[in-house]
């Protein structure tokens, strides 16, 4: 591949991890503005899933990247694992109650209470990591990188 080439392959992981927080940040709205109660069992369950599965392909595979060409990040990686325990074990009360199918008062809830420490996590790790994932080098697929989105 020439150099132009895999410059534009490069600069495309911070694109792409832009493109998987803007879904998820829509996913969100979505699952907060449906006024069914079935769609909104559904859609939480989907959100839950979704925001999971980036964090996970996140620190299975991008952060292990990062940390081994920039080691001077270890301490923000700490960072971003540490909102990925919180932000999971929000999750897990969410996805807690759609299992009891929960009033949609009390899924909306859970779902304000991940609001804003998924969009703090998110600005934090883009003003962190976007100018490192431009040069990352990580022959990967975007799924196993960022998740299922």
């Amino acid at each position: 591949m020439s150099e132009g080439g895999e410059k534009t392959r490069l600069v495309a992981w911070g694109q792409e991890l832009r493109r998987v927080h803007a879904r998820l940040r829509e996913a969100l709205s979505v699952t907060l503005s449906t006024s069914d109660p079935r769609d909104l069992l559904l859609f939480c369950h989907g959100f839950c899933s979704a925001l999971d599965g980036h964090h996970r392909g996140e620190d299975r595979t991008l952060f292990p990247a990062i940390a081994a060409a920039h080691p001077e990040l270890q301490d923000t990686l700490r960072n971003l694992e540490q909102d990925h325990s919180m932000i999971a074990h929000l999750l897990s009360g969410l996805q807690s109650a759609v299992d009891r199918s929960a009033s949609p008062e009390q899924l909306r809830r859970h779902l304000r209470s991940v609001a804003p420490i998924m969009e703090n996590h998110f600005r934090y790790e883009e003003r962190a990591l976007l100018t490192v994932l431009e040069g990352l080098t990580l022959d990967a697929s975007g799924t196993q990188v960022l998740g299922p989105l």
